[in-house]
């Protein structure tokens, strides 16, 4: 399985989230691309945010979000 471009996109929106607090959502506004508006929605339709223009993460987003930050904080350490 490649990293396609809407998967990263994908994953990039999910990093976006603050995991420290479950009232922390998000809003894509319309003039924020199609990259990211898109990404949004595909997210949606999994299940992963409760809303098409970001909302907040479902109990499935919530564990995938924590698993897309931990491995980017993996990635970008320097050990």
């Amino acid at each position: 399985m490649s990293l396609t471009p809407d998967l990263l996109n994908e994953l990039d929106l999910l990093n976006l989230f603050d995991l420290s607090s479950t009232q922390g959502g998000i809003k894509i506004h319309q003039d924020a691309g199609d990259n990211k508006i898109n990404a949004a929605q595909r997210l949606f339709d999994k299940g992963i945010i409760s809303q098409t223009d970001g909302g907040y993460l479902t109990d499935r987003g919530v564990e995938t979000a924590e698993h897309v930050q931990i491995l980017v904080k993996m990635l970008q350490s320097e050990s």
